[in-house]
């Protein structure tokens, strides 16, 4: 189990993280999502190791994880961190990236075991190719496919799909996190894509100004964000008489008290984003159908 205790550091007399706690087991998925500048890079560095915490503790399986005050080599054999700066080597190929730590007393085993992660990380015909001629996006999923090479029992992922397209995006993301969930590595992920949380992450924490703000489970964290920064993390939100409304709380009545003066219809694919003024504030709603620029329209809401 990683065990994350009134951890708070600060640069300088900046604070960075302020009294962060958390529990990830073997095999679980914990996202950290914030907005740049709360502190989740960070976060990740210390239970890496590769900075010395201010205060709290961190270990894993109850071995302490140490800074470079105490520890000469950062990491540590059981745990791997892919930061946004891939650390790869840009003159071999993909194949010897991927198998750079693997044993060659085995080279069947090997092989067998570099052809599994290239299929991971959807790069087959890509093996003998030199990384430095690789996109960025190519770049990232082979810093992935390196990284769970030697099965390390907790993983870190800084931003891990943000320099990849969307046609490869979604089979990725789930490629990799079922690999992660089969082969039970614990999974630490700092994202801004409500995509990397809703369908894999077995807990959310929500960090703002360094502090914790809300932390539970994807599900219970959307149904009641309590806080505008974690609705605006899901989609487009709406605050109407002090609550916080999901477009899709907002719908069209026949009639009500509630009337708004639509301002646009924003095409979304098999909906359109209506932007509405109510009592002098913009709010957003889904709608089925465009509607007349200045109409009034009546409006009803619901709960989840």
């Amino acid at each position: 189990m990683l065990s994350v205790t009134n951890v708070s550091f600060k640069y300088n007399d900046h604070v960075v993280l302020n009294e962060i706690s958390a529990r990830v087991n073997s095999g679980e998925f914990l996202a950290i999502v914030g907005e740049s500048g709360s502190g989740k890079s960070t976060l990740l560095k210390l239970v890496f190791g590769q900075m010395d915490v201010g205060s709290g503790s961190i270990s894993w399986k109850k071995q302490p994880i140490l800074g470079p005050k105490n520890k000469l080599i950062i990491g540590h054999d059981f745990m791997k961190y892919v930061a946004q700066e891939f650390d790869l080597m840009p003159y071999t190929s993909v194949s010897e990236n991927i198998g750079d730590h693997l044993s060659n007393f085995y080279p069947e085993e090997k092989k067998a075991r570099i052809e599994e992660l290239v299929k991971v990380v959807e790069l087959n015909g890509f093996e003998n190719t030199k990384v430095q001629f690789l996109s960025g996006g190519q770049k990232q999923r082979v810093a992935l496919a390196r990284a769970i090479a030697k099965r390390p029992e907790i993983i870190l992922l800084d931003e891990p799909f943000s320099h990849i397209d969307n046609f490869k995006k979604q089979s990725l993301r789930r490629n990799l996190f079922e690999y992660l969930k089969e082969n039970n590595i614990a999974c630490v992920v700092a994202t801004h894509d409500k995509n990397d949380v809703l369908s894999f992450a077995d807990q959310m924490m929500v960090l703002h100004k360094g502090k914790v703000i809300i932390s539970d489970c994807p599900s219970k964290v959307y149904s009641n964000p309590k806080h505008p920064l974690v609705a605006a993390f899901f989609g487009e939100y709406s605050t109407i008489d002090g609550d916080l409304y999901y477009a899709h709380q907002i719908s069209l009545a026949d009639e009500s008290a509630l009337k708004a003066v639509v301002k646009h219809s924003l095409y979304k694919g098999h909906y359109y984003l209506i932007e509405a003024e109510l009592n002098g504030t913009l709010i957003c709603f889904k709608n089925m159908c465009s509607l007349e620029q200045n109409s009034v329209v009546s409006l009803k809401l619901s709960r989840l």
